[in-house]
């Protein structure tokens, strides 16, 4: 019963993202076809998440992150926008593909009850870390680093609540401090440093989008017309976004907007907390997309419908419950018989 309401629940938050972005395309005008491309590619990469994550518990995952990692890896500079847009919305999305493989192959491995299967997914997962830095993605080998680290501590966590409301914390974090570089409410030390980890551009951008969300606070100023309205002089990238999702959602669809956000991520947190699966995967595919959303805030990784299905897929994966006669009550809660770490 209790997933049924988790699943219902989350089908109305996507409903009603889809349909805020409509409302306020007819109130203020704009575009709303990418977030309902986006709102799409997520709910349709959870239903065959769970779908194959019920018929291939380990399999469909162990597929999914050598398809993440080999997308990553030959085609490294995708980006939605022309190829002459700024540097960092490709760097996003790269590292956002390179975390959810990393997620996807650890889900696999702690799935798994045979040893060499588990070596083999364990390697697969550290392959993204050296991966990034061959594709010059230090966010992604920074991420895909988190994300194992997460993984590997996910072997000896006793309950999951805590776990999962400690990454509801950390991108809530991540989001507050965005939101006080754009505001300018940081000691100018720290929003130097800060900010030195973005092109030079980058902080002008927020400013924008949270002053337009100031003028805006209802229904925003329209899906996709933060590059119409923006005042960033020549600095605005080609593919008029201000590469923060919350900034943008503030921006284009006011608070409301923002809210669906938090919401839809927190509603995923919830379904995992659900989850039949072992308490490793569950609490190893919510720290990969705790690293999306982090990336999220700060790049237009969620601007990629590989990523938007990819975060769908995960999300399914660790939520599904398998339809094998081998899986046990006794492995669903906890995952007892499941927290070994990963082989050295």
């Amino acid at each position: 019963m209790r997933r049924n309401v988790s699943d219902g629940t989350g089908m109305i938050l996507l409903g009603a993202c889809a349909a805020w972005s409509l409302i306020t395309a007819a109130a203020r005008g704009g575009r709303p076809e990418g977030l309902l491309l986006a709102v799409l590619a997520l709910a349709a990469g959870y239903a065959a998440g769970r779908v194959s994550g019920a018929l291939l518990p380990v399999a469909a995952p162990c597929v999914g992150a050598a398809a993440g990692l080999g997308l990553a890896v030959a085609l490294p500079g995708f980006s939605p926008g022309p190829w002459y847009a700024g540097p960092l919305g490709p760097a996003g999305g790269t590292a956002a593909l390179l975390a959810l493989a990393t997620g996807a192959a650890c889900c696999a491995a702690w799935a798994t009850r045979v040893p060499a299967l588990r070596t083999g997914l364990a390697a697969l997962a550290c392959a993204t870390v050296p991966a990034g830095l061959a594709l010059g993605s230090a966010a992604g080998c920074v991420a895909g680093g988190a994300v194992l680290l997460c993984a590997l501590a996910a072997g000896s966590a006793h309950g999951r609540g805590r776990w999962l409301a400690g990454l509801a914390v950390a991108a809530g974090v991540v989001t507050a401090a965005l939101w006080a570089v754009a505001a300018g409410a940081l000691p100018d030390g720290l929003a130097g440093a800060l900010g030195g980890w973005f092109p030079a551009h980058r902080v002008p951008q927020w400013q924008d989008a949270l002053r337009l969300a100031d003028h805006h606070p209802g229904l925003g100023v329209g899906p996709g017309r933060f590059g119409e309205l923006g005042d960033v002089g020549g600095t605005l990238p080609a593919d008029g976004r201000p590469h923060s999702a919350p900034l943008q959602q503030a921006a284009e669809q006011g608070l409301v907007g923002v809210s669906l956000l938090a919401a839809v991520f927190c509603w995923i947190l919830y379904a995992l907390w659900r989850s039949a699966r072992p308490t490793p995967v569950a609490l190893t595919a919510g720290a990969a997309l705790t690293v999306l959303a982090a990336l999220a805030s700060v790049s237009n990784a969620l601007s990629f419908t590989p990523v938007t299905a990819g975060a769908g897929l995960l999300a399914g994966w660790a939520t599904a419950r398998p339809w094998s006669a081998a899986w046990s009550s006794r492995d669903a809660g906890q995952g007892t018989g499941s927290n070994r770490p990963f082989p050295a």
